[in-house]
């Protein structure tokens, strides 16, 4: 059996502290027979500065032959006054579209010791562990016609919701693949009451539905899981939506945790020739170019980033159930990077003790 191979793109800002952070955990991974073929290049502002372009035509070569790329983060103000077709989130937006990895999982899991974190209730939030499918590479943020034109005296913005058949399956299959995985249970969310994108959306959904039986499948109005999150989130376990209403719901979701930035991404393709989809995973946070050298980022949304690699892309889910067990011991033991300091207190660690903490719990 091959090795799995791994590109890591640390990017901008605090993408390559966080990312020294997860190569610890990779060697650690790989003391216990379970190695990987890692590769390293640039991306974002990092590849601009570097070769004049945010992502080289030889770094997507390499992003289409590995089994998963593993980002940092990208941009920063350094860059603002580029032009559009070189600003450094293009690189990350030309990763997405020629992997053409149209099914974006968003995780909003509540680690007990930091629950207090979320602005719900603590009853309400501890435990919760959702997971949200989101379409990525159609819909409204991509139908045409689009723009702004002139109509009479006035102007008018022009967006087109648009989806086809295969691309509702395709996303839906993924959905309850991972249902399949979890607790066999799946939520579609449309608006099928005012939009015929909806209908069709609800159709293609529930005859997808019909190859797993095993799997407990309703619907809901968009804007009623919106209100269902916020009052009883733990009632969901995998949500499946469009792109417009997947970037709301999985931002909602995600604060109900009360720590953006402790989250993971992925964002999955077709099955390549191994079996294996095409994935790319990344930290939800941002590059926080404010705080980068400063050993003050948390390493723990690209660590965790890495464990939906080790359970998505290399079928080790016991592997990654370990490595997010040792995040949350580490949490309870009161360990608390700058962005987790509360009320509550807490040991203050820098990036690095935190990455260290993480793999001495993976080996206690």
């Amino acid at each position: 059996m091959s090795t799995p191979t791994l590109l890591i793109l640390p990017g901008d800002g605090i993408g390559p502290e966080v990312m020294a952070e997860v190569r610890k955990v990779i060697d650690w991974f790989g003391t216990q027979g379970m190695a990987f073929e890692v590769s390293e290049d640039l991306v974002g502002g990092a590849a601009y500065d570097a070769h004049g372009t945010p992502l080289t035509d030889a770094t997507m070569a390499k992003a289409q032959e590995v089994d998963a790329v593993l980002l940092g983060a990208v941009g920063g103000p350094k860059y603002d006054a580029l032009d559009f077709s070189v600003k450094p989130e293009r690189g990350l937006l030309r990763l997405r579209k020629e992997m053409d990895l149209y099914a974006n999982l968003r995780p909003a899991q509540c680690f007990d010791a930091l629950a207090d974190f979320s602005s719900l209730k603590k009853d309400v939030v501890a435990g919760l562990d959702i997971m949200i499918v989101r379409e990525l590479t159609s819909g409204v943020y991509f139908g045409e016609p689009r723009g702004i034109i002139k109509e009479g005296n006035e102007r008018v913005g022009i967006n087109t919701q648009r989806y086809t058949e295969g691309e509702i399956d395709r996303v839906a299959r993924s959905a309850f693949e991972l249902a399949m995985r979890r607790n066999r249970k799946l939520c579609s969310m449309e608006k099928a009451n005012v939009m015929e994108s909806g209908v069709l959306w609800r159709e293609v959904v529930t005859e997808v539905g019909k190859d797993y039986p095993e799997v407990e499948l309703s619907h809901m109005y968009a804007d009623a899981g919106a209100m269902q999150l916020t009052r009883w989130p733990k009632q969901f376990d995998v949500i499946v939506t469009d792109n417009l209403f997947g970037d709301l719901l999985s931002d909602l979701a995600a604060m109900l945790t009360g720590s953006l930035g402790m989250l993971p991404s992925a964002s999955l393709g077709a099955p390549m020739a191994n079996g294996r989809p095409k994935a790319l995973y990344e930290p939800v946070h941002g590059s926080a170019p404010d705080i980068a050298g400063q050993g003050k980022a948390n390493p723990i949304a690209c660590i965790l980033s890495f464990a939906m690699a080790l359970r998505y892309s290399f079928d080790n889910g016991d592997a990654a159930t370990k490595l997010e067990q040792a995040v949350e011991a580490v949490l309870a033991d009161g360990l608390r990077t700058a962005d987790l300091m509360g009320p509550e207190g807490g040991t203050p660690v820098s990036t690095t003790e935190m990455g260290d903490a993480i793999v001495a719990k993976l080996g206690a």
